[in-house]
C-alpha cells in the first residue's frame, strides 16, 4: 500500500470517528470556517451558516459599533463610560467596578477584548446606545449594513439569551470588516495582557503567543454554545481568519484552530473557490443547545479563563495528513476529527506577556486617586461590618445572660429540685416524726446503712444504761404502791401487785 493510500485511509477512519462522535451528541455539527481575509474566499467550511449562540465573541460586534461611532465623530476614545448599578450586577467574567466608576472608552474596549468583562461591555452599551436595547438596535443595524445575514443581537456582552445568535460566516464577515475598516485599531485585538493596578490579566485567546503568526481576535464560552473562537493569523503577508464553535473545552478549541490554520496556510484558494457571500443558507432554524453535553452537572463547570503554560508535545500531524492527501480546494471533513485525535497534544508554552496599562478615570493619575479612594471606602466598609458583627454578638450574649437570670427564680420555685439535691440524704438530716415508735425509728435508720454505721459508736453505748435506769425507777414506786395498798385492805397480794412485780 502506497503512502498516499495509507494517508487517505487514516483520514477516512478519523473522519468516520468524528461523525460518530457528532451523532452521539444529537447529530450536531460544530460550525467551522477558514477564510482568506483579503479575498474573502473560503478555504474550508462546515456548518458555516448554521445559527449558533455566540457567547463573548459578541464583544467583537460591540467593538465594531463603538469604533464606528468614533469614526463618525459621535464619541471619542476619551469619552467616559460610567458603570451603572445594572452593569455592576452583571455576572462574571467581570472587573467588579463599583457603580459610578468611570473609565475611557479606549480602556473599556481594551478590557473587554482581553478580560472579556461583562460589566464593562454592558456599560459601553448603556452609555453609547442610551440603553442596552438601544445599543442592540445599533448592533443589528450595523450587522445588516456590513453584510451579516444570520445574526440577531440583544445584548452587548454575549451572556445567554435565547434570542441572540450568529453564524461562523457572519463572524468571518465581522472579522474582515474590523481589519478592513479600522486599520489603526488592529492592535486592540492582539493585546496579550492588561494591567490594572497590581493585577495582570492575560488574554483568553489561547493562540496568542503560542501559535506562530496568531494576531487576534476573541474567544467566548457559554454552556449552550460551547467554546468558540474567532482567530486571525498572518504568515508571509497572507492573513487568514478561522472560526471554531461548539467545542467541549478551551484546549480542544485552540488545538483545532491551530490545525485549521496549518491546513489553511498550506492551501491556496483558487479562482473557482467560493466566497463567504456565496455560502448557502442553513437548513437549521435555530441554534442547538449544547448545555447537556458541555456543562455536565456531575463535573465542575468549565471556564474560559485563558491559557496557561501547557507543556508542548506533538505538532500538527492532522494538518500534514490533510495537506498531503487532498487536492487543492477539496472539501474534507477535517474538523470532524474526534477528540481522541487530540489526546496528548498541546500547543507550546506561551510567550512572556506584555501587559498594557489600563485605568479608571481620565488618566493614570486620576485613576490612582480613584483607586485609593475606593480602597479606603472598602476598608471602612470592612471595619463597619466587623463592628456590626461584634455588636450583634455582644447583644446576643447579653440577651442570653438576661434570659438565664430570669430563669433562676422559676427553677427555685415550688416543686423544683435544688441543683445540689442528692438521692441519698445523711442520717442527721432525716426528720423524726413526733410520737413515732422506737421500731419505726430503727426502720428509718435501717434504710440508710452507711449513715447508721457512721453514727453507731456515738449513740449506742449511752442508750442502754439510760433505758434500764428508766425501767427500774418506774417499776419500784409502782411495786411499793401495790404492797401498801394490799396491807391497807387486809388482803394478800393482788393480781395488780403481782403484775407490778412481774
Amino acid at each position: 500500500m502506497s503512502n498516499r493510500l495509507l494517508r487517505r485511509l487514516v483520514l477516512g477512519l478519523a473522519t468516520a470517528a468524528g461523525l460518530l462522535g457528532a451523532g452521539a451528541a444529537g447529530a450536531v455539527t460544530a460550525p467551522i470556517l477558514v477564510v482568506e481575509v483579503d479575498s474573502g474566499k473560503v478555504i474550508y467550511a462546515q456548518g458555516a451558516t448554521d445559527p449558533w449562540f455566540p457567547a463573548s465573541i459578541t464583544k467583537l460586534m460591540t467593538a465594531y459599533v463603538a469604533l464606528d461611532m468614533v469614526r463618525q465623530g459621535k464619541v471619542s476614545l476619551d469619552t467616559l463610560i460610567t458603570i451603572s448599578p445594572a452593569a455592576a450586577a452583571e455576572p462574571p467574567s467581570k472587573m467588579g467596578f463599583r457603580p459610578g466608576t468611570q473609565l475611557t472608552l479606549d480602556n473599556a474596549l481594551k478590557i473587554i477584548m482581553v478580560k472579556s468583562a461583562n460589566d464593562v461591555a454592558w456599560a459601553i452599551g448603556e452609555n453609547l446606545g442610551g440603553s442596552v436595547e438601544g445599543f442592540a438596535a445599533l448592533m443589528n443595524e450595523t450587522a445588516a449594513r456590513i453584510g451579516m445575514r444570520e445574526s440577531r443581537w440583544t445584548n452587548p456582552n454575549g451572556l445567554p439569551d435565547a434570542r441572540q445568535w450568529t453564524s461562523a460566516r457572519d463572524m468571518a464577515v465581522l472579522g474582515r470588516a474590523l481589519i478592513r475598516d479600522f486599520p489603526d485599531n488592529r492592535a486592540l485585538f492582539s493585546i496579550s495582557a492588561i494591567q490594572f493596578g497590581k493585577s495582570i490579566m492575560a488574554n483568553h485567546n489561547g493562540l496568542l503567543g503560542r501559535y506562530a503568526g496568531a494576531d487576534g481576535m476573541k474567544t467566548g464560552f457559554i454552556c449552550s454554545g460551547g467554546f468558540n473562537v474567532v482567530a486571525s493569523a498572518t504568515r508571509n503577508g497572507r492573513r487568514l481568519i478561522t472560526i471554531v464553535m461548539g467545542q467541549p473545552s478551551a484546549r480542544e478549541r485552540d488545538l483545532k484552530a491551530s490545525d485549521l490554520f496549518d491546513y489553511g496556510f498550506g492551501q491556496s484558494a483558487g479562482w473557482t473557490a467560493q466566497t463567504i457571500d456565496s455560502l448557502p443558507a442553513s437548513a437549521i432554524s435555530e441554534p442547538p443547545d449544547l448545555r447537556p453535553y458541555i456543562c455536565d452537572k456531575r463535573k465542575a463547570l468549565p471556564v474560559d479563563e485563558g491559557p496557561g503554560p501547557i507543556a508542548s508535545q506533538a505538532g500538527s500531524e492532522n494538518a500534514s495528513i490533510l495537506a498531503a492527501a487532498a487536492p487543492v480546494g477539496s472539501a474534507l471533513a477535517f474538523a470532524t476529527l474526534n477528540n481522541g485525535s487530540l489526546k496528548g497534544r498541546a500547543l507550546p508554552p506561551r510567550a512572556p506577556l506584555q501587559p498594557i496599562l489600563v485605568w479608571i478615570g481620565r488618566d493614570p493619575a486620576e485613576g490612582a486617586i480613584a483607586l485609593n479612594e475606593q480602597a479606603e471606602a472598602e476598608k471602612a466598609e470592612r471595619a463597619a461590618k466587623i463592628a456590626e458583627a461584634r455588636k450583634t454578638k455582644l447583644e446576643a450574649a447579653n440577651a442570653k445572660r438576661e434570659a438565664s437570670r430570669l430563669a433562676k427564680p422559676a427553677a427555685n420555685g415550688k416543686g423544683a429540685v435544688p441543683a445540689t439535691a442528692s438521692a441519698y440524704a445523711p442520717l442527721e438530716t432525716t426528720p423524726v416524726i413526733a410520737g413515732g415508735t422506737k421500731s419505726s425509728a430503727k426502720a428509718e435508720a435501717g434504710k440508710k446503712p452507711a449513715a447508721k454505721a457512721a453514727t453507731k459508736p456515738a449513740h449506742k453505748a449511752p442508750e442502754k444504761p439510760a433505758a434500764k435506769a428508766a425501767d427500774k425507777s418506774t417499776a419500784k414506786p409502782a411495786a411499793k404502791s401495790a404492797k401498801s395498798a394490799a396491807k391497807a385492805s387486809g388482803t394478800g397480794k393482788t393480781s395488780a401487785a403481782r403484775s407490778a412485780e412481774d
